[in-house]
C-alpha cells in the first residue's frame, strides 16, 4: 500500500540534501565546539556557518540568533526571558486564544505564579485577530505581544506586519514576538519588514529534524537565560550544541528560497483542489480564512463524524492526516483553536487537517477525494441515531 503523508504541518521527512549535510558532523566531524582544538574548531566552524545561513535568511546578524531544541524552548525564553530581564512591576501580555500550547502555557505559568497578567484576545470566525481589539488592550504596562504569523491547525495567517507598525507608535516600548514555525517556509520573514523583536520556529517544519530550533532577538531586547550551564550560545542557552542538528537546519533553512521557487505554485494548486473536492461532500466545513491561509494546510469540520476516527480510518487507508494539532491529538477536550473560532464543541470534534509538503502530488490529493466520502458515509451509519 502506497503511504501518502498529508501531515506536514505535524512534521516533515528529513530531507536528503539535509541529511547528507549532516552525515559527516555525526562520525568524522564530531569534535566539541565549545573546545579549541581543530576538530572543535571544525565544529564551531560548522555552527556559525548555519547561524548565518538563518541569520541570512531573516535579514539579521548572526549575534542576534540563538540556537535551541525548537520553537517551544525559543517561546520559553523569549517569553519568560524577558518579563525576567525587564523587572518590570505588573507586566503585561498580549496574545491571542488561537495560539499554540507553547504560548499559552507559557503565559498561564506567567500568570499562575503572578509574574505577569496576560490578555488573550478573541478572534473571528477565521481565527484574525482584530487590531483595534489589540490597540484598545495596550496599557502603561503592556510589555510584550506576542501573535503567531500563521495558525498551526487551520492556517489563517495573521497581519502581522500591521501589527508591528501599530506597536511602533506606540509611547512606550512594546516588545514583538511571533511564532513564525508554520509561515517560515512559505511566507515573508524578514524581521525588519515584519516589525518584530523576537522570533521563534523550528526545523523538522521545514525538512530539517527533530529536536533543533532558533530564536531571533532583536539586538538591545534583554533577555534572561532559562538553561544555566556552560555559557554556550551567548550566554542565553547553555548545553553543548548540536552540531549535525544545526548544521542540518541551515541547510533547510538555505534551501527554502529553492523550495518557494519550485513548489509554491503547485502546493497551492493541491490545496485548491483537495479544498474544491473535499467540500463537495454535504456537510463538510472549511475553517481559516478563506483566502489569508497558509498554501499547505486545508482544514475541515466534518459533521457527524468524530476526527479521531476519520484518521484511524484514513491510515488504513495509507493516508496520514491529523485532527486539530499533533502537540493535542492525544487530548479529548475540543480544539481551542476552533472553540476561540466559534465553532461548537460536538462539530470540533469532527476537525480534520490536511498538510501538504513538497513531495505531495495531484495523484495523492485525487486518491484522499476518492475514498474520502466512503469513510465518512461509514462513520456516519455506524453513528448512534439520537
Amino acid at each position: 500500500m502506497k503511504q501518502i503523508y498529508l501531515d506536514n504541518a505535524a512534521t516533515t521527512q528529513v530531507d536528503s540534501k539535509v541529511f547528507l549535510a549532516m552525515k559527516p558532523y555525526f562520525f568524522k566531524k564530531y569534535g566539541n565546539a565549545s573546545e579549541p582544538h581543530r576538530m572543535g574548531q571544525e565544529a564551531r566552524l560548522a555552527v556559525e556557518q548555519a547561524r548565518e545561513k538563518v541569520a541570512d535568511f531573516l535579514g539579521v546578524k548572526q549575534e542576534e540568533i540563538i540556537f535551541t531544541s525548537g520553537a517551544t524552548e525559543s517561546i520559553n525564553l523569549a517569553h519568560k526571558g524577558l518579563i525576567e530581564a525587564l523587572n518590570f512591576k505588573n507586566p503585561h501580555i498580549i496574545t491571542s486564544s488561537v495560539e499554540h500550547k507553547a504560548v499559552l502555557e507559557t503565559c498561564k505559568y506567567l500568570e499562575n505564579k503572578e509574574i505577569a497578567t496576560v490578555t488573550y484576545l478573541p478572534v473571528n470566525e477565521y481565527g484574525l485577530v482584530n487590531i483595534q481589539n489589540l490597540e484598545k488592550a495596550i496599557t502603561d504596562q503592556t510589555v510584550l505581544v506576542s501573535i503567531m504569523y500563521a495558525n498551526n491547525e487551520v492556517g489563517t495567517i495573521q497581519p502581522i506586519k500591521e501589527i508591528g507598525a501599530l506597536l511602533k507608535k506606540q509611547d512606550h516600548k512594546i516588545y514583538f514576538h511571533t511564532d513564525a514555525t508554520q509561515a517560515i517556509q512559505y511566507l515573508d520573514c524578514s524581521v525588519d519588514n515584519l516589525g518584530v523583536d523576537l522570533l521563534s520556529f523550528s526545523g523538522h517544519k521545514i525538512y530539517a529534524p527533530k529536536g533543533v530550533g532558533a530564536l531571533y532577538i532583536r539586538k538591545g531586547t534583554p533577555l534572561k537565560s532559562q538553561m544555566r550551564g556552560g555559557g554556550q550560545e551567548g550566554g542565553l542557552r547553555a548545553g553543548t550544541e548540536n552540531v549535525p542538528y544545526l548544521v542540518g537546519l541551515g541547510k533547510a533553512v538555505e534551501m527554502i528560497y529553492d523550495l518557494r521557487f519550485k513548489n509554491d505554485d503547485s502546493v497551492k494548486k493541491l490545496q485548491s483542489l483537495l479544498i474544491e473536492e473535499v467540500l463537495k461532500i454535504p456537510g463538510v466545513k472549511l475553517t481559516g480564512h478563506p483566502a489569508e491561509r497558509l498554501p499547505h494546510i486545508a482544514s475541515f469540520i466534518v459533521e457527524g463524524v468524530e476526527g479521531e476516527s476519520l484518521v484511524l480510518l484514513l491510515s488504513d487507508k495509507g493516508i496520514s492526516a491529523s485532527t486539530g494539532s499533533a502537540c493535542t491529538a492525544s487530548d479529548l477536550v475540543p480544539s481551542h483553536v476552533l472553540s476561540a473560532m466559534g465553532i461548537k464543541a460536538e462539530d470540533a470534534h469532527g476537525s480534520l487537517r490536511f498538510s501538504l509538503g513538497k513531495d505531495t502530488t495531484e495523484q495523492d490529493i485525487r486518491s484522499v477525494v476518492e475514498v474520502l466520502p466512503g469513510i465518512i458515509d461509514r462513520l456516519r451509519r455506524m453513528a448512534p441515531k439520537l
